[in-house]
């Protein structure tokens, strides 16, 4: 078996030698594997922080779709940073519920998507939806407003089954990386950082 975790650190880590997005693809596999067959458990509390993405694969429609283009998979371009945020008050903790924010940020344009979210143990997926749209462009909020039902959306999430929602199944949770497979069924990897 490949020394995944290994290669997933030096993907994260090593700007100038980063490892072949086959086999990337091939280590988020086996880690994917080996979660499965140990049957690893992780908690709500490890996935707090701000996190950035790294490398994707696609869903399996956009690579039936897009074909060679997306190959394999690949990394996010350093001018475009994409990171994803997981908080939760503090009486919401042991519910596993929390908020989920998703930014990207592109030269001097920042938007934010964000919305309710919620772990379901055992499984290690955090189902999602995104509820609230807002653009800031050189640090000024410049546009905000609900998105996809809005409040409503939002006041519904929590009774809602997991089959009607957006997800991501994490099969590797360290301190430093976490590793997904989506709804979709893409791969994608990303690495803490301090900012969003």
């Amino acid at each position: 078996m490949i020394d995944f975790i290994e290669i997933l650190n030096n993907a994260v880590n090593h700007k100038n030698s980063l490892p072949k997005s086959n086999l990337l693809v091939e280590a988020l596999l086996a880690a994917e594997k080996h979660s499965h067959q140990e049957k690893t458990q992780y908690q709500f509390e490890q996935l707090i922080g701000h996190w950035q993405l790294h490398f994707i694969t696609g869903t399996k429609n956009s690579q039936k779709k897009l074909g060679n283009f997306l190959g394999s998979g690949f990394y996010l371009p350093s001018l475009v940073k994409v990171i994803i945020s997981y908080s939760s008050e503090e009486n919401l903790k042991e519910k596993n519920q929390g908020k989920i924010e998703n930014i990207v940020k592109f030269g001097l344009v920042k938007f934010i998507i964000d919305g309710p979210s919620k772990f379901i143990l055992k499984k290690n997926i955090i189902a999602f939806d995104f509820t609230y749209l807002k653009m800031f462009i050189l640090g000024q909020k410049t546009y905000e407003m609900n998105i996809r039902n809005g409040k409503d959306s939002h006041s519904q999430f929590y009774q809602k089954n997991i089959n009607q929602q957006a997800f991501f199944s994490y099969f590797y949770v360290s301190e430093n990386i976490i590793a997904a497979r989506g709804r979709g069924g893409g791969l994608a990897l990303w690495k803490k950082v301090i900012d969003k």
